[in-house]
């Protein structure tokens, strides 16, 4: 916790439904119950080193996202594809979610982390409303694909209570906003004292 003290918790899915629950309704995001329990199931996983991380003859990695989208796009078969494509989906919404403030002064940020993710679920959604009996998952993908900056938002909200503050945040929530037009960004800076400015994005864009 954000004073230093361990949390004990006796089952790690249940903390992340619930923070995942609580952290949605701060941030005002509707849910479906399937894709509540997709999120859920994702974090609960890679909360694992050996589930997020690609095992390799130098040890764990984690392929950039760049080669996550060349392997779907190479796959041979459909089942290949779809589960690239999965797979660039969940780290995205992850690192994005559980990593924004490490991205700082790097080439990479979180906003291309959110188009990659957003991406890579909604082939997904399209790709599945294609199979038989494929509408709940299609449903699901969709859904992370329309949401996947606001389900970020409430990532950096479970993320941010579990880390110390620094006197970095400002700038960094203001990057973040900028790149992304996070409205939990926007709003955590005007708790601090400082309006965004719409133009600034508009300059941004251009």
């Amino acid at each position: 916790m954000t004073d230093g003290a361990l949390l004990k918790v006796s089952s790690l899915e249940e903390f992340f439904r619930d923070a995942l629950h609580g952290a949605a309704e701060k941030q005002r995001l509707a849910l479906d119950d399937h894709t509540e329990h997709y999120v859920v199931n994702v974090l609960t996983s890679f909360a694992r080193a050996d589930a997020f991380f690609e095992q390799t003859p130098t040890g764990p990695r984690l392929k950039p996202l760049a080669t996550m989208l060349s392997d779907a796009v190479g796959a041979r078969t459909l089942a290949e594809r779809q589960h690239a494509l999965q797979r660039l989906g969940d780290v995205s919404l992850f690192v994005a979610g559980f990593f924004a403030h490490g991205f700082a002064r790097k080439l990479v940020d979180v906003d291309y982390h959110i188009a990659m993710g957003g991406r890579a679920y909604g082939s997904l959604a399209d790709s599945a409303r294609a199979a038989p009996r494929g509408r709940t998952i299609a449903g699901v993908f969709h859904e992370l694909a329309l949401k996947f900056r606001e389900l970020v938002d409430a990532l950096n909200e479970i993320a941010d209570a579990a880390r110390p503050p620094c006197h970095d945040d400002l700038m960094r929530l203001y990057e973040i906003w900028i790149k992304t037009g996070s409205q939990r960004a926007a709003g955590r800076l005007r708790e601090l004292g400082l309006e965004p400015s719409a133009s600034a994005r508009v300059r941004w864009s251009h």
